[in-house]
């Protein structure tokens, strides 16, 4: 038996928390793809409201993020579209010409995560290539994800690590974090659901991509249908969100038929599980945790995940 929950109540704590840029973009996303296409206009043009000169998006503070202000972006395209408005084109075109041209890269022309070291992070394969897979330039798209790929993959885990410096060669976290690699799955997943026919042979890779990290994942999850924060790792804590990301990639993977629909039993589980997690006031505990991401808590991905896994269960029940 699944607890019911309150999806307004859920939507309404996501609102309610203080949010960085990634965090604007996520919630933001789970908006539009749970209907709510006013909710997330609104999100876009606030996020729009905060751009700085070099054009990232949603900014407060000073924070040194290169990929998470571009989170934002689907849905600032999606809010010209609707809106015609000129003010959020000159925001698109000021944050696409920051993705495109003169944020920091490799040599390979991969986009760093921060601004201050040449690090690759596993979270930069939600952050940019959705949104610019959604612009159109969808060869970049995927230039960013075999970058991010090819530095993070580690073949004997079959799963992908946190951190890589590309200046000196070698990982500065080399842990298969659970959201990061919940990150990769949901990134990966809307690039699918971008792409045009004529790129099918790199929509097989991105497919095959998601089964290897869905399946090592799946065979590491515990018996009450949640996973470690590190996922081959027992000692850390346990956290609702990864099992969040993971369903709602199979959601949608069945519900555009590249995925079998023998994934859905570990989805209901996880769906199940996470509704357990949600409070009187519709926050999900127990989450990889904000500001430090470093324990189980509450965090506003967690909260949109909820919302993405929920918009795509009902899709295809």
């Amino acid at each position: 038996m699944c607890p019911k929950v309150d999806i307004e109540r859920i939507k309404l704590a996501a609102l309610a928390m203080q949010r960085y840029s990634w965090e604007q973009g996520v919630i933001a996303q789970a908006l539009l793809e749970l209907g709510d296409e006013d909710a997330a206009i609104l999100l876009a043009v606030e996020g729009a409201h905060r751009q700085i000169e070099d054009g990232r998006c949603a900014q407060i503070g000073e924070p040194c993020a290169v990929t998470d202000p571009c989170a934002i972006g689907e849905c600032l395209i999606f809010a010209h579209e609707q809106t015609g408005d000129a003010r959020i084109k000159c925001t698109l075109n000021s944050l696409l010409n920051w993705a495109l041209v003169t944020a920091p890269r490799s040599e390979e022309g991969v986009v760093y995560h921060v601004d201050n070291k040449p690090e690759i992070w596993v979270d930069s394969m939600y952050m940019l290539p959705p949104f610019l897979a959604r612009a159109g330039y969808f060869d970049e798209a995927l230039l960013q994800i075999n970058g991010y790929w090819n530095a993070l993959y580690r073949p004997e885990k079959s799963l992908l690590a946190h951190i890589f410096n590309n200046g000196e060669s070698k990982f500065i976290r080399e842990d298969v974090w659970g959201v990061g690699n919940g990150w990769a799955v949901a990134g990966m997943a809307r690039v699918i659901s971008l792409l045009p026919d004529r790129y099918g042979e790199q929509r097989d890779i991105l497919i095959s991509r998601v089964k290897t990290i869905l399946d090592t994942a799946l065979s590491l999850q515990r018996a009450d249908a949640l996973f470690h924060d590190v996922l081959d790792d027992p000692s850390t804590f346990v956290d609702v969100n990864v099992a969040q990301m993971l369903a709602y990639v199979i959601f949608r993977g069945v519900r555009e038929d590249y995925l079998d629909v023998g994934y859905i039993p570990a989805a209901e589980n996880i769906y199940r599980a996470a509704s357990a997690k949600v409070d009187r006031y519709g926050i999900v505990q127990d989450v990889c945790g904000a500001p430090h991401f470093n324990a189980p808590g509450t965090a506003a991905e967690g909260q949109a995940f909820f919302l993405l896994m929920h918009a795509e269960r009902e899709k295809v029940r």
